[in-house]
């Protein structure tokens, strides 16, 4: 189950928070290439990409660079805008993948 509070997201609230995020932007073509090319991985690596934290952090800040697809997820998904940026820095504190 999702937190619905960024303070109290765990590491495995933020993962499944970016799986669905990844789910969404399966069914987006022209925004998943965008993400793949920023990436430097093709189709057939999502899966095995998907296990690592680093990947899914980077996802979620291509969310939050967009905030178009941000917001279209997020109504979708049921989850504040915010809980995104929690997630991704749950995922990865290290700093923003993608700028």
């Amino acid at each position: 189950m999702i937190a619905k509070n960024p303070a109290t997201l765990t590491k495995e609230a933020a993962e499944e928070i970016a799986i669905k995020a990844l789910s969404y932007l399966a069914g987006e073509p022209e925004q998943l290439g965008r993400f793949l090319s920023l990436a430097g991985i093709g189709p057939q690596d999502i899966r095995s990409a998907a296990q690592q934290p680093e990947f899914l952090a980077g996802l979620l800040s291509f969310y939050m660079s967009d905030e178009q697809l941000l917001l279209a997820f997020t109504e979708t998904a049921g989850v504040r805008p915010t809980m995104i940026a929690a997630a991704r820095f749950a995922l990865d504190d290290q700093g923003e993948i993608f700028e």
